[in-house]
């Protein structure tokens, strides 16, 4: 398992790469949740997410050998933005692959930063792939089953550590679980009295089911959410979850794309259904800890169009 030092010799490593994004304090969910608000906005971060982070902290650490082999990754989205318009900037040739259920927009922003993108048919079939490529010489950055990579991402929890006034709970989504694996490294070093919350949607519930079956197995994909859609989570995050964070909830689809527009009402924030899972998760965590919670809200990334969010209202009967 990474140790605080890792986190911050990974924050001594991305300082100046990337944005210490704002922790603010929200009067808008504030009164919706009925509890003092905290945010995080790492969607304000360069690439729309905190991906970023752990992406500069791999390609950082390359030697010449594999920066001059390029990098590929397997990407819902979000870890495929960050890689290609990371790799852009530091010179690196990347290759980003996603299931054709990605977000049409994250492919469109990865090609457009110079990344080659290769789809497939399903996040199993991206794995298979990225295996295959990393097999032939390109060096893998992994969205969360690299200690670099949990280590870059944990760099929120420093600053919001560092940046938030007093908080009992802390939610975090989960998809792999490298950010919530890094985050509560560094929470449980800087306020280990802060409780976690994990938050999936169902059918991303990589970690809830690696958590009841005593390590990581395999789960069927069927969120619409392809940012927290891990067929599997690793041993490297399990085993920081299973350590450190308090629970891990599950919502569903419906509720977390009401959080994206909840997030927009409230908070005047643009989010993806990842960041809007919280709100929901938000409401589990105070029926169980009480009106006393100071909360803590880690917004994970903005990366979704209006026509998705849109549609997926539509879906779903909000209005």
């Amino acid at each position: 398992m990474i140790g605080i030092s890792d986190v911050e010799a990974a924050a001594h490593l991305v300082a100046g790469h990337v944005v210490r994004t704002p922790t603010v304090s929200s009067p808008g969910l504030s009164a919706l949740l009925g509890v003092p608000v905290t945010a995080k906005l790492e969607l304000l971060q360069r690439t729309g997410s905190f991906k970023a982070r752990g992406a500069t902290a791999k390609l950082l650490s390359l030697t010449e050998a594999q920066r001059a082999a390029g990098v590929v990754a397997v990407s819902g989205g979000n870890h495929g933005i960050a890689l290609a318009m990371t790799a852009a900037a530091l010179d690196v040739k990347a290759t980003v692959v996603m299931p054709r259920t990605a977000p049409e927009r994250a492919v469109e922003i990865a090609r457009d930063a110079g990344a080659s993108v290769r789809l497939t048919d399903d996040m199993d079939g991206a794995f298979s792939l990225v295996t295959r490529l990393r097999d032939e010489g390109l060096t893998l950055v992994h969205p969360f089953d690299d200690p670099l990579v949990v280590a870059g991402q944990g760099t929120v929890g420093l600053e919001l550590a560092e940046d938030a006034d007093e908080l009992t709970d802390v939610v975090v989504s989960v998809g792999g679980g490298g950010l919530i694996a890094g985050v509560a490294v560094a929470l449980r070093a800087r306020r280990p009295d802060v409780r976690i919350w994990g938050v999936e949607t169902e059918g991303a519930e990589a970690m809830s089911a690696a958590l009841a079956a005593g390590g990581p197995v395999p789960v069927k994909l069927s969120s619409i959410v392809s940012t927290l859609s891990a067929p599997s989570v690793s041993q490297l995050t399990y085993d920081h979850v299973s350590a450190l964070v308090d629970e891990v909830l599950v919502v569903p689809d419906r509720e977390a794309v009401r959080g994206v527009l909840d997030f927009a009402e409230h908070a005047k924030v643009w989010t993806e259904p990842a960041a809007g899972a919280l709100l929901p998760a938000a409401r589990r965590v105070l029926e169980r800890v009480g009106v006393g919670a100071r909360l803590g809200l880690v917004v994970c990334g903005g990366n979704a169009t209006t026509a998705d969010v849109g549609r997926w209202a539509e879906d779903f009967g909000l209005h």
